[in-house]
């Protein structure tokens, strides 16, 4: 039930010991309620005066009162170290995929992978916060009080002895059927949240193809199957649930018959079988504990072995090189260079040179390997061969830190973090003042979003916040890059692809002068792009078909016209 994963995180095994004594603790403080309470009540019935029970009755209330505060400092304790645990886990994963890039998010599906981070991660806390203490209460706390039973009345002690490991047997029994249902349940989770993702991000072109309604009806077929799992495994944890809460009830009833016949028969003193009649439920209570959460612990368990899967997952080691800072006469070359995915080319044979500052439009078909070739210049993939001079630098791909720390990438959806709109425009840039950040606001066009807001710059944007359209996002990312002037490389991967074309025109006049004294690198599919750059590829099917300025390209009346001219017709219909 635990997964070996967890007992490699840090200060596990220290935890460990400090629940263990807590556990200890608890069931001495268990004892002393149930001493106390059976000495007190003991006493009354042999016809003691209440004065002399007061002793017991406040050994009682200490020990409830102890028991209490253990429980809340173990709470407490695991609180804090679930959250920390899981914050490092979540920082872990996504610096994972900020590592490997988009590969993990097309292995895994996007929605799978955003699942994995929000929710996953909530999952995993969960988890730690359960699985720990109940496990640990387990071990101990049963045997502490089984030694008590012994000791006053061996035939009671004998039958809680024999009844726990047919509990344990039958849990276990049930465990591995609920572990099923839940595995299941979890890759549909899974599947259905990829599918969901992937129809909203296609919503567009599945309406004009006509097929959106069809893809509603298998939206609505996955989430059916979802919750078919989610009621079997529902149904598995309830009544394993109600299977073990009946065997207990049931063992408990059996001691309490067992001790009433000798009682009556004068086989047992009452103090001792009135003790053992209290203990036998706190005996029980650990395994009940653990098993009320048992489908919550399988969804955290899943959750856990699901982020691990990715963080273990291997990556390309790259030696590390120290690249230059780009500057005017600095030279990018790529030689031969290709790239896979799980054996099918993406790239081939890509050859660039490039100097100094200038504006490269990469365009093409989709499919044609423009996305890539960028995911590839900012370091997210790593090629299967070629080799990379960056000024004077020689490597095999393009993860180097000296690298990275030079890029602006500005993707199609740039994210919104749930922060001020002044955080937002200066996340990458903290430390900037309010005067830059007004300026960067200035220079992007969002002074009239400003002047909307309700508190200004302080206004909260994102998750749940104020709704942002896609030209004020877009707009958001290019005041990020402004606020940034020491980055000199800048990477747009189809950033104006989900605007209409007004939104795009007027956002083209603000993003043209944040590409002066930088290399730029645009991937896109609308042509009017084309005219701003000093330097154009054409890509098809993974290669660099023809490469040269806009007046060479349309005088070799070669691929680029012939794109062009396929594109217009596309339009024309």
């Amino acid at each position: 039930m635990i997964d070996k994963q967890i007992m490699k995180l840090p200060g596990m095994k220290q935890l460990l010991g400090l629940l263990a004594g807590l556990s200890f603790l608890q069931a001495l403080f268990i004892i002393g309620q149930a001493y106390g309470l059976a000495r007190a009540i003991t006493g009354l019935w042999e016809g003691r005066p209440l004065e002399e029970q007061w002793g017991w009755i406040l050994l009682f209330f200490c020990s409830f009162i102890a028991r209490q505060a253990v429980i809340y400092f173990r709470s407490k304790r695991l609180d804090d170290y679930s959250y920390q645990q899981a914050a490092d886990l979540r920082d872990q994963l996504l610096e994972k995929l900020f590592r490997v890039g988009p590969q993990i998010a097309q292995q895994q599906g996007t929605g799978n992978v955003t699942t994995m981070v929000l929710e996953g991660i909530n999952q995993v806390e969960n988890y730690l916060k359960l699985i720990l203490a109940k496990i640990m209460n387990m071990s101990i706390i049963p045997w502490v009080i089984l030694a008590l039973v012994f000791y006053l009345d061996w035939e009671s002690g004998l039958v809680l002895l024999l009844v726990f490991p047919l509990i344990i047997i039958f849990m276990i029994i049930l465990g591995y059927a609920a572990q099923s249902k839940a595995e299941k349940q979890y890759r549909t989770f899974q599947l259905l949240s990829n599918h969901f993702i992937d129809s909203l991000r296609g919503i567009d072109t599945l309406k004009l193809f006509g097929v959106s309604k069809k893809y509603g009806k298998s939206i609505f077929a996955s989430s059916e199957r979802f919750r078919k799992a989610t009621m079997a495994s529902l149904k598995v944890g309830i009544l394993s649930t109600f299977a073990l809460d009946f065997f207990t009830t049931l063992s408990i009833a059996v001691v309490a018959v067992l001790l009433g016949l000798r009682l009556i028969n004068e086989g047992i003193l009452l103090f001792p079988a009135l003790t053992i009649l209290i203990l036998a439920p706190e005996y029980f209570l650990p395994i009940r504990d653990f098993s009320s959460d048992y489908h919550a612990t399988l969804d955290g368990k899943n959750a856990m072995t699901a982020v691990t899967e990715i963080l273990h997952q291997p990556e390309a080691q790259v030696p590390a090189v120290t690249v230059p800072r780009w500057q005017e006469d600095a030279q990018l070359t790529i030689d031969q260079l290709a790239f896979s995915y799980e054996e099918k080319a993406a790239l081939t044979d890509i050859n660039l040179n490039v100097t100094g500052f200038k504006k490269i439009g990469i365009i093409g078909l989709s499919g044609s390997g423009k996305s890539t070739l960028i995911n590839t210049l900012s370091g997210f993939l790593v090629p299967d061969s070629g080799e990379i001079t960056l000024g004077g630098a020689k490597t095999t791909a393009f993860r180097q830190a000296s690298w990275q720390e030079q890029l602006i990438y500005i993707p199609q959806n740039p994210y919104i973090y749930r922060l001020t709109l002044q955080e937002n425009v200066a996340f990458y840039q903290p430390t900037a003042t309010k005067e830059a950040v007004l300026k960067a606001i200035e220079v992007a066009g969002l002074t009239e979003l400003l002047a909307e807001l309700p508190q200004g710059l302080d206004t909260m944007l994102g998750e749940g916040e104020r709704h942002l359209s896609g030209g004020q996002a877009q707009r958001i990312a290019l005041a990020r890059a402004f606020l940034d002037q020491q980055r000199k490389i800048l990477l747009f991967d189809e950033p104006t692809a989900h605007l209409d074309i007004e939104t795009e025109v007027a956002l083209k006049e603000r993003m043209l002068p944040l590409m002066e004294n930088r290399l730029v690198f645009f991937a896109t599919h609308r042509l009017h792009w084309m005219e701003e750059m000093d330097e154009i590829i054409v890509m098809d099917q993974g290669r660099i078909v023809e490469q040269g300025t806009l007046a060479q390209l349309q005088q070799k009346q070669g691929a680029f016209t012939e794109l062009v001219n396929g594109m217009r017709r596309e339009q024309l219909e």
